[in-house]
């Protein structure tokens, strides 16, 4: 049963995922509440994945992430958004987050986004991707993305596909045939050679570099 906790500013937004989450097979909302709430809920639930408002007026949404990432053994947490709220996702990306979903994503899309966020994977709503990867890579970015991903390995780029996909490394290991350890291995040069410090800014690379569109081969 995988363990999920909302917060987030807007009752209806909370009882509107708390429904929709309570209904999936194999999901269980531990807690629906705002922000000021959101630490001690942790602490006090232990949730497996924590979705978290990056906005919200009694407490910064990025003051939470970071303080739930301290813990000892923190949850996955991934960023609830808007459509115009991208000048919060560098910070959000080096804080630790784990993937951004819209918070009008489609009610069916929520259950398996939580779902590959409990295996370890990450979580890229499209729009969210389209809106941010621009204003984030390219303003941090020393070379175009294609330029980096020439110091991959055909495997490596193999791997980067699926992480970009959401998978996690033992997803990608069942896909590839191979070991989990191997993947890690893998995950580790690729994270190294394109100078990003997490799996999502990965994602966000390949997706700039039109990777995805390229497939495997």
């Amino acid at each position: 049963m995988i363990r999920v906790l909302v917060v987030d500013d807007e009752a209806l937004i909370r009882t509107g995922f708390q429904r929709i989450l309570d209904a999936a097979d194999g999901i269980e909302v531990v807690g629906a509440v705002s922000g000021g709430q959101a630490l001690r809920t942790v602490r006090e639930t232990r949730p497996d994945v924590v979705l978290l408002d990056i906005r919200m007026p009694d407490v910064d949404g990025l003051t939470v992430l970071s303080d739930i990432r301290r813990l000892p053994e923190p949850p996955v947490v991934a960023m609830l958004t808007t459509f115009d709220m991208d000048e919060y996702v560098e910070t959000a990306l080096r804080s630790g987050a784990a993937g951004f979903l819209l918070k009008d994503t489609d009610p069916e899309a929520l259950p398996p986004a939580v779902q590959s966020l409990a295996r370890g994977g990450t979580v890229l709503s499209p729009k969210v991707t389209r809106t941010v990867v621009d204003g984030y890579l390219n303003a941090g970015a020393q070379e175009r993305p294609a330029k980096a991903l020439e110091r991959l390995t055909e495997r490596e780029r193999e791997v980067l596909v699926l992480i970009a996909e959401g998978l996690s490394n033992t997803d990608i290991a069942a896909r590839l045939h191979l070991s989990t350890g191997t993947v890690k291995d893998h995950v580790s040069a690729i994270l190294t050679k394109l100078e990003v410090s997490g799996r999502v800014q990965a994602a966000l690379l390949a997706q700039q570099a039109g990777l995805l569109a390229e497939g495997t081969g």
